[in-house]
């Protein structure tokens, strides 16, 4: 099965909207992915989605969010980065990115980041958009089925 590490951007899109990074998380809940996260990620994510603008877009909705990191927990397979990388100069944090899919042996990386983008890949894992992604795995036939 395909393994991928999803930035922290793609789990706020697949939050709040229904387009591709929506997709690929429906896809892990078919069991048609296989997610790899680490905890440093999972922090960031919850992180982000208690940052003011966020809380303002969705009022009284704290609930569903505790429930999104949850969900998010549960689908996921946790790994814990050992070794550390240096590969994104211009923001560091997204290092944390490269980290966990080299911990967890990922095959494809999924990010909206520029940084990790402009890397294209790293040590044979594929660096790509969401929308990249599901064209390179023809995700419109899967997603039919």
């Amino acid at each position: 099965m395909t393994k991928i590490t999803v930035d922290t951007n793609v789990l706020i899109s697949a939050t709040f909207w229904y387009g591709t990074s929506y997709k690929i998380i429906k896809l892990i809940e078919q069991q048609r992915l296989k997610l790899v996260l680490s905890l440093e990620i999972i922090k960031e994510y919850r992180d982000v989605l208690g940052y003011e603008e966020i809380q303002e877009k969705i009022k009284d909705k704290n609930l569903e969010m505790k429930r999104s990191v949850e969900k998010i927990i549960s689908l996921a397979n946790i790994v814990m980065p050992i070794r550390k990388i240096k590969a994104v100069e211009a923001d560091s944090d997204d290092n944390k990115i490269i980290e966990c899919a080299l911990a967890g042996n990922t095959d494809y990386i999924i990010t909206n980041d520029h940084h990790l983008l402009d890397l294209k890949e790293f040590e044979g894992i594929n660096i790509l958009t969401p929308e990249e992604f599901l064209k390179r795995i023809g995700s419109e036939d899967i997603l039919n089925k």
